[in-house]
């Protein structure tokens, strides 16, 4: 990454940071504690993205390397999931697994927005335009989901234990085991397109030139033999006669 591109990258990074760190403070403020909001899939991803913003943010103060881009392109994929499944499913009212939406008071809704939609806006921006390009290879897709499946196998086991479930598509105790198998299934299949598309995209931005990474110049042929300059050779004197 150049220098002039660190500059830009450093701000956008430490917004990152704030943003998920206001967000999970001021989501804190209400009814809900620290430790009874880390079960969420929510909080999960997002500390994963300022963790990992935090350490991007200071490789490019130093000046080295950027964190691998599977791991990166993963982190992205996890907070696009969470803002996406929030606003399509859980706060869409025509979503058959719509959570009702309490009246939050003013810190706390905009605790739920970073978390929710800045968050994820801002990694996004950031994958986007520092990531390294052409890394990204289609079967990550498929690795990317074993994050989302150790998620549901916690979920699952911790709600055997305290009767209680983060979100209605994985309530067992409403749905059956055998409903969250379909409703798991679906979402699996999502989120793999989901990163399909990101292996895409970052093919197309390579394509394009546009990488976080500097391109050097392609190096200018050696001239031919017949492109080289004919040497110049001293013009000869002739003997002038007597007369």
């Amino acid at each position: 990454m150049t220098p002039r591109r660190r500059r830009l990258a450093i701000p956008l990074r430490l917004a990152v940071v704030l943003a998920v760190v206001a967000g999970v403070v001021l989501t804190a403020l209400g009814p809900a504690t620290v430790t009874g909001l880390l079960p969420y899939f929510t909080i999960q991803s997002n500390v994963a993205v300022g963790v990992l913003a935090g350490y991007a943010a200071w490789c490019a103060l130093r000046g080295r390397a950027e964190p691998p881009s599977v791991l990166k392109g993963a982190v992205t994929l996890y907070i696009t999931i969470t803002g996406t499944v929030y606003h399509l499913v859980l706060a869409n009212p025509a979503s058959p697994f719509a959570m009702a939406q309490p009246d939050r008071q003013p810190g706390e809704w905009w605790g739920n927005q970073f978390l929710h939609t800045v968050v994820p806006l801002l990694a996004v921006a950031d994958w986007a335009l520092f990531d390294r390009r052409g890394r990204l290879r289609p079967r990550y897709a498929a690795w990317w989901l074993a994050f989302p499946l150790a998620y549901l196998g916690f979920a699952l086991v911790r709600g055997l234990v305290v009767d209680r479930y983060p979100y209605p598509f994985l309530d067992a105790g409403r749905l059956g085991y055998d409903g969250v198998a379909v409703s798991a299934v679906g979402f699996a299949l999502a989120f793999w397109l989901l990163g399909l598309l990101f292996v895409g995209v970052d093919r197309l931005l390579a394509r394009t030139g546009r990488s976080g990474a500097p391109q050097s110049p392609p190096a200018a042929p050696p001239p031919t033999p017949a492109d080289s300059p004919a040497p110049i050779r001293p013009a000869s004197r002739e003997p002038t006669g007597s007369g």
